[in-house]
This record gives C-alpha cells, structure tokens and sequence, in this order.
C-alpha cells in the first residue's frame, strides 16, 4: 500500500498542480511499475481516480484538520490520498495510516507527527464538510449547473458526477442477439441488464478479458447515452455517412453494426484515428479513415456530398466527469465559451457538405447549455435551410444509466 500511496499522491499532483490529463500521468506512471500485479495497478487507478473525484471534500477537510496550510505539496496529497482511503474505502484503517505516515516520512521526516496527527484526529472525529466544497466541483462549475437546472436538478448532476460510472456494452447485432449475448454473460457468471435495444449494464464492471466473444467483435464497451447518437442519425442502407470528429471510434462502428452504409470517419488526430482503426478491424468492420479537421473541409473533403453527418464536436466533457475526475479541475469557465465558439465553427463548415434533405446529428457530452441549446439556436437563426427535428430525448443528464448527453437532429431543407 506504501508504494500506492505515494505513487497516487504523485499523479493527483501532477493534474492539479501541473494541470496533467488523468489518464497521462496515470499511464505514464503505471509505465514504470511493469512488475506490479493487476491488483497493485488497479489499486492505482482507483486511489488516483476516487481522490480527484471527492477533491473539494478532501481538501476541506484537511484544512479543518490543520492548523495552518500543509505547505510542503508532497505530503498534502499524500494525505489526501489516505483520507480519501479512510473516508471512501474499505481499507483497514490503521493500515492507511501506518503506511500514509511511513511514506510521508520517506518524503520529509519532519513531517511524521503531523501525519499522524492529522489522520489519526480524523478517525477520532471527522469535522463536517462545509458549504459547497460537499459537491466536490469548482464552484463557478455549481454556479452554473444552478442556474440552468435549479437547485434541486444541479444536485443531482453534481451527485451523478462523484459516482462510479456504470460499464456498459454495446452489442453487436450483426453477429449475436443482444438476448443471445445476455444468456451468454449469465454462463459466464457476470450478472447484467439490458437497458437499451443493444446496451447490457453490468452489474460490476469486469475486465474486457472476461466478456464472452470481446476479441471476435460480439461486444463493445459504449454508455448507453453514447449509444443514441447511431440510432438518432438513423442511417440508411447505401447512404454516404460523415463521423466527424471519430475516435476512438465507438459511434462510427455502431452506425455500421445497424446498416450497410459507405462511413467517412474523421478526425484530427492521425494517432487517435489508429483507435479507430483497431477498433473496426476486431469487430470486423470498414470505414475510410480520413487524419484532418472538421472545421476545415477544404483540406480533405473530396467534394461528393453525405446524407447523414454525425457531428460529435469537441465540449467541456462535463456529462462525464465521473468517468474523468481531472476535468472538474482543469477546466475554467472561459473554457466554455471558447468550446462554443469552437463548435459553431464546425457546426457551419460541416454543413455545407450535407446532401440536401440531409441529416446532421450534433452532438456533445456535455450539460452546459452555452454549448448545446445555445449553439444550436444560434445556429437555426443564421441558417432558414435547417429545420429541428424532434427527438425522443435532447439533453440527457447522467444518472445511472447513462452519462450526461446533448443531441440535436438537423435537417437541411434545400
């Protein structure tokens, strides 16, 4: 557990202080521990990831338990880290702190009496987390929530927001059932649901390793919100399809699971397209993969106009934030604006390459209405050639079933 904890204290630093991805530093990390064993590397994953989750309550209550600032940041995440254990884990109490204080005197030795002092006054009474640091995201974050849902529906949302995400798949239908594939997780031992015409939600999550048929292509790991997009384009055998934006590739395999159809998958990453790319092969599917930006056709497009274009535009990623802690903490209110204006751009290039009588879906996971209504009704204002059409579901807000969604189907009338 030493080693954990400090290595956890270690990535939670990296992201807040130095404004690292999550998943970069933890991966980078776990590059150096080749020798740990599956259990060490997820004990990894779940301290790094539970502690930036339950930030704000942490740090509040360290600062209840101090009498002035930890100056020294090494044992200050170090000691976030272990209450994070002692607070939201089953670990043995006086195990965490045994360790945490141990490690903390590997960093600094003059540091041991505080160590313990701090954990060992937080077992004896814990202080009560005041004002908003309880909903565990930056403040102007709740402002806004707040302001566009109300009081009780941004609870919600930020409650959603510190939970563990539900792992779902996705089956595909062009080789099992989804009652088929559900039989054949009951074999297996895995208990799961369906909650959507293809989506299974495990009751735990389990390794991809342990799914039945993963590697032949029967199934996928997709959110169930994640699983509309394909169904809301609702693309038709022979039709030209665009999946602006693609990887790592999840909705464009999942247009081609429902139809026949001839997929451009876009994106401006030529690395992220490889995610694409191995993606469609274990499932046994094909698409034109086609490294270049959205926002600017004129480097890419060959002229030959689409009948549905999904446009996943880049967003704050504020729908799934429990499933990217980091987020809460890296993104900035300004962010936001500049996300929209970013989206607006695409939205308007990428119509001009729609068929008339075309569909365009856009689509965000994110719950700020700057970047989803607003957009969109901007959007339909400069341009009478787009009528809205009706969906079943438009903003999505995560539960638990789904992560947080916004989609609004675009038809171009001339």
């Amino acid at each position: 557990m030493l080693n954990i904890q400090l290595a956890a204290s270690q990535i939670v630093q990296q992201v807040l202080l130095d404004g690292r991805n999550l998943n970069q530093a933890l991966d980078e990390s776990l590059s150096k521990k080749s020798g740990w064993e599956p259990a060490k590397r997820a004990a990894l994953q779940d301290l790094s990831y539970g502690t930036l989750r339950f930030y704000s309550e942490l740090n509040a209550t360290l600062g209840a338990l101090t009498h002035k600032p930890v100056t020294d940041s090494r044992i200050k995440h170090l000691l976030l880290v272990a209450l994070f254990q002692l607070q939201h884990s089953s670990a043995a109490q006086h195990a965490v702190v045994d360790h945490a204080v141990r490690s903390a005197v590997t960093l600094n030795p003059k540091v041991r009496g505080l160590a313990n002092a701090v954990l060992r006054n937080f077992l004896r009474c814990p202080p009560e987390v005041q004002g908003t640091a309880r909903y565990n995201h930056p403040d102007w974050w709740i402002d806004e929530l707040k302001s566009q849902y109300g009081d009780l529906v941004a609870a919600a949302i930020l409650e959603a927001g510190n939970q563990r995400p539900p792992m779902t798949l996705r089956v595909n239908r062009r080789r099992i059932s989804t009652e088929g594939y559900l039989a054949r997780m009951s074999e297996e031992g895995i208990p799961a649901r369906q909650i959507g015409q293809e989506a299974l939600q495990l009751e735990k999550p389990v390794s991809v390793n342990r799914l039945p048929g993963f590697f032949e292509g029967l199934v996928s790991v997709q959110d169930a919100g994640a699983q509309l997009a394909a169904r809301f384009l609702n693309a038709e055998r022979g039709m030209r399809v665009l999946d602006a934006c693609a990887a790592p590739g999840g909705k464009t395999a999942h247009i081609l699971e429902l139809s026949e159809v001839d997929v451009v998958a876009l994106d401006k990453d030529e690395k992220r397209l490889q995610r694409v790319r191995e993606n469609l092969q274990r499932l046994g599917l094909q698409a034109k993969l086609l490294a270049g930006d959205a926002s600017n056709p004129e480097g890419w497009w060959d002229g030959r106009p689409f009948e549905r274009i999904l446009a996943d535009v880049p967003c704050s990623a504020s729908g799934v934030v429990r499933r990217h802690p980091d987020i809460k903490w890296l993104r900035r209110k300004e962010d936001i604006t500049s996300f929209a204006i970013q989206q607006a751009e695409i939205l308007q290039s990428l119509w001009r390459l729609l068929k008339p009588g075309g569909m365009l879906l856009y689509a965000t996971c994110s719950v700020f209405r700057q970047e989803n209504q607003e957009v969109v009704g901007k959007f339909l204002a400069a341009h009478p050639d787009a009528r809205h059409m009706d969906l079943p579901e438009s903003q999505l807000l995560p539960n638990d079933q789904h992560d947080g969604f916004f989609y609004a189907l675009l038809q171009k009338t001339a």
